[in-house]
């Protein structure tokens, strides 16, 4: 088919500029007569005409056409066995039968086995409508496999991204506790070579002034040697001159690169026909190489070369802070020696590098905590204006929802400035009566949002439960705390169980758990997710200790609830395997009293109403806050889309049909993507998309200082939902 795609709007069909029409009709006639009706119909058509099964395979063959009209009896051969041949050799081809004995039967029946369409010979008239109907079909089928082809190669390369991703946390974490820089840049170049999928990966020490490189140990794929040694680089080409100047130097084939191809036999015999050198700096000097050897000539991407260099910067950065660390290491025996020798003035000062230390480890904390409580606040005063304004407008059905929502909002922001004392156990708490079954009950909507849809939450309660004696919002705050560490151990998904229990702990019980014997009440965090080592639980209370990616956790959780269950009299404890699962359980003490009767709280204005079809996008990791935003702008009339991070925005900014006004998205995102790069990327595909950023802390460097682009602006929390529609619907509106 001799095709041309023409220019189309976003709701044209593309048509092809020729349209090849196959006709199988015995009848020349009849041919004759269908070709002078499908030109009139479609003048840009060129037809070919076969009379028999042979001509027709044969033509099918020669090329697929555009479009099939058959008989449906024709001598030696029928319709429906011309629809089968069609159906196997030219599949995406409308066929279309014009007949005059088909019968309304036998028509139905060839539809429902394939046909496009039939038309009577009679009714020759009706063949314009069916024939622009199947073309567009036909376009419409081949224009959704391109852009399903297209969104397969935007999802591989997000989720090849996503695995690089995942692999640099992966080897932060496991070079994060190694004391030799050998095994940190093995460690790099063995996820390199494994991702990348090379025969060999290593690092070495450049001496520049020798041009020379020393190679401790490398990574070779099976049946591939190692370089571990002193190699000269003027043995293998001219290439040393580029990594003097800090150049990366990569080739696809050391044949035909002019730095190798003198050279390229000695390449080759180390099975290096293909090279990535990455040079890692140090004040202005190349210190360093990151190299990738491949036996086969082979292309290296863009992003390839990117994920190298981000290795080799991480790598280069803990080789170079674990010296530091021996070299500091060596300086504080030898001031201990001196201190031996002199006095206790350096005791003093000693002291005082630990408070420092110490001090640097809450303020980053509180930079967290900050953040944390800004959300709550903004959930608050959310939660509030909707319940006025429903009060209002006379909807009191929706008050109990907004008012739990606040609640538990004020309990948890509460709970977060008592963090510190709690780590401390010097926090004043105030215990009431409770019953644990009551409080799981009032926190499952909560908890089922902060899980997310991926997380199956299922509740155990223990009938005829005793109550205990305990702060609530403590308890809750350990609870959600507990639910949110579960929710990140299972990354791809699974099941989450809380159970109550009542325990009787014997002697031998208490002594295996640190704790008085006697009456208990559990209240257990279980879940199928990725699990912890021995070594991982056995640190798993020590304050600031975290398996988590820098920015993902404080590293007091655990120890918050450790201080908790032991200030109220009880114990918590771990039971976890490796790739099975962790089950995290606090015991607090029976108490007889009987639980309180809980007291209620109250309400909010309106504010300007959207234009018709006015879409807002809400990106916030906050479910309750992200709640109540978009609660808000539906309430005001608006098409609202939402998101808890920028993947799941950007999978929405992507779908080129869904329209977007404005974008509103909190700064401080998880995943490895803030708010402003969502932004940018979005006004990659969206140019000219106004964004509102709101924000819950310090994060004006991530807004280039208060510097923004044309249609970006910034909000801080807590703000009213007022203030919030009132510049939402100035931004749209503005031009």
């Amino acid at each position: 088919m001799n095709s041309r795609s023409v220019a189309s709007g976003p709701n044209e069909i593309v048509m092809p500029a020729t349209i090849d029409v196959l006709i199988l009709e015995d009848s020349r006639f009849d041919a004759e007569l269908l070709g002078e009706a499908l030109l009139a119909a479609l003048p840009q058509a060129q037809t070919r005409a076969v009379r028999d099964e042979g001509d027709f395979v044969a033509a099918l063959a020669e090329r697929s056409p555009s479009l099939i009209l058959s008989d449906y009896e024709l001598p030696g051969f029928s319709g429906a066995e011309a629809l089968e041949i069609a159906q196997r050799m030219a599949p995406e081809t409308p066929f279309i039968f014009v007949s005059g004995v088909i019968g309304e039967d036998n028509a139905v029946e060839l539809l429902k086995r394939g046909a496009t369409d039939y038309v009577s010979k009679g009714r020759l008239a009706r063949l314009p409508v069916v024939l622009d109907r199947a073309l567009k079909e036909a376009a419409d089928r081949r224009a959704k496999r391109v852009a399903e082809s297209q969104l397969q190669a935007a999802n591989e390369a997000f989720r090849e991204a996503e695995l690089r991703r995942l692999a640099l946390m992966e080897l932060g974490d496991r070079i994060r506790d190694i004391d030799s820089p050998a095994e940190i840049a093995y460690l790099a170049s063995a996820m390199l070579g494994e991702r990348l999928r090379v025969d060999r990966a290593g690092y070495g020490l450049v001496d520049k002034a020798a041009e020379t490189i020393s190679i401790d140990r490398d990574w070779t794929a099976p049946g591939v040697a190692s370089l571990a040694g002193l190699l000269h680089f003027r043995d293998y080409g001219s290439y040393i001159e580029d990594l003097q100047r800090g150049a990366t130097v990569a080739f696809a084939d050391a044949r035909l690169d002019p730095r190798t191809r003198d050279n390229a036999d000695a390449l080759v015999a180390l099975t290096a026909r293909a090279v990535v050198n990455m040079p890692l700096t140090e004040r202005g000097g190349l210190v360093g190489l990151l190299y990738l050897n491949h036996g086969q000539a082979r292309e290296w991407t863009q992003d390839e070369l990117d994920f190298v260099r981000e290795t080799g910067d991480r790598v280069r950065s803990a080789i170079a802070r674990r010296e530091a660390q021996i070299e500091l290491q060596a300086f504080a025996e030898s001031l201990e020696r001196q201190v031996e020798e002199r006095a206790a003035e350096l005791e003093a000062a000693r002291e005082q590098l630990r408070q420092s230390q110490k001090l640097e480890a809450v303020g980053q904390l509180t930079g967290g905590l900050a953040h944390d409580f800004n959300n709550l606040l903004a959930a608050i005063s959310g939660s509030l204006e909707l319940m006025r304004r429903r009060a209002i407008d006379g909807q009191p059905a929706e008050l109990e929802r907004y008012i739990g929502v606040a609640q538990g909002a004020v309990k948890r922001a509460a709970a977060l400035t008592h963090r510190l004392l709690a780590f401390s156990r010097r926090q004043t708490l105030e215990p009431k009566p409770l019953n644990a079954n009551r409080l799981v009950s009032d926190m499952e909507e909560l908890l089922r949002r902060t899980l997310g849809p991926e997380i199956e939450l299922e509740r155990v309660a223990a009938v005829g439960l005793w109550n205990v004696h305990a702060d609530p919002s403590q308890l809750e705050n350990a609870l959600l705390n507990l639910c949110i560490n579960a929710r990140d151990a299972m990354p791809e998904g699974g099941k989450l169980v809380i159970e109550t229990a009542n325990r009787w702990v014997d002697a031998r019980t208490a002594k295996e758990r640190d704790m008085p014997n006697g009456q208990y009440v559990s209240l257990t965090v279980s879940d199928n997710g990725v699990g912890m080592t021995p070594e991982v639980v056995a640190r798993a209370f020590d304050p600031f200790f975290t398996t988590k990616p820098i920015g993902m956790g404080t590293g007091l959780g655990l120890s918050m609830i450790y201080g908790f269950a032991k200030q109220s009299g009880g114990q918590v404890r771990i039971y976890s395997e490796p790739g099975k699962g962790t089950s995290v359980s606090i015991y607090l003490p029976r108490h007889d009293a009987q639980e309180e009767a809980a007291s209620e709280p109250v309400e909010a204005p309106l504010a300007p109403r959207a234009d018709q079809g006015d879409t807002v996008l809400v990106v916030d990791d906050e479910p309750a806050l992200r709640m109540i935003i978009v609660e808000v702008m539906r309430g005001l009339g608006y098409a609202t889309l939402e998101a808890g991070d920028g993947a799941g925005a950007l999978r929405i900014l992507q779908s080129p049909r869904q329209r977007i006004d404005l974008l509103v998205s909190d700064v401080g995102l998880p995943g490895g993507m803030n708010g402003r790069q969502v932004a940018d990327a979005a006004r990659t595909a969206r140019p000219g998309l106004k964004v509102l950023f709101i924000t819950g802390y310090a994060e004006n460097a991530v807004l280039s200082h208060g510097h923004l682009d044309p249609g970006m602006h910034v909000m801080t929390k807590p703000f009213e939902m007022d203030v919030l529609a009132r510049r939402v619907k100035e931004l749209i509106e503005s031009r």
